[in-house]
């Protein structure tokens, strides 16, 4: 499959509202929520003026003239939190793109930026069930925090 990964355009960035909803880990036999559940606050701090921040930093996979994916930063007080200093990871891939690579690929992508920026360290939350987790261990990401059934995860750069 043909993709590629770039900056986001800003005209792009209202799209981002549908790749938090894919972000959000649904359990097994579980109904996905309604999709207004990401206008909770606990949600909208994922996308709420997102881009006008210096630590924000947004990429996308595009493929078929379609974005299909989607990674982005910021330093925020969400579930992956650390301090103040390290900037929480969300990703998520179209269900029918995923098992290609285009999420590790957002994934290498994001670290590679960030490495180059400066940034010391990247973190996420991940459902404890979720088979994203050992992709995360697989880029060298650790359990900072082990919270009910979340993992709090963060990565050295």
């Amino acid at each position: 499959m043909d993709y590629s990964i770039r900056d986001i355009k800003e005209e792009e960035i209202s799209e981002l509202d549908r790749f938090l909803y894919l972000a959000i880990y649904v359990h097994k036999g579980e109904t996905p929520p309604p999709y207004k559940i990401i206008y909770k606050p606990e949600l909208q701090v994922y996308v709420k003026n997102l881009g006008k921040e210096k630590d924000d930093h947004i990429l996308v996979a595009e493929a078929n003239n379609k974005i299909v994916g989607a990674a982005w930063v910021r330093i925020m007080d969400d579930y992956g939190h650390i301090d103040d200093e390290t900037p929480s990871l969300i990703i998520s891939v179209e269900e029918e793109y995923r098992g290609k690579g285009i999420g590790k690929s957002l994934l290498s992508s994001m670290i590679s930026l960030l490495t180059t920026k400066g940034y010391k360290s990247l973190s996420l939350s991940c459902q404890k069930e979720n088979y994203a987790c050992d992709i995360y261990r697989s880029f060298g990401f650790y359990v900072v925090y082990d919270i009910d059934d979340e993992y709090i995860m963060r990565k050295d750069l």
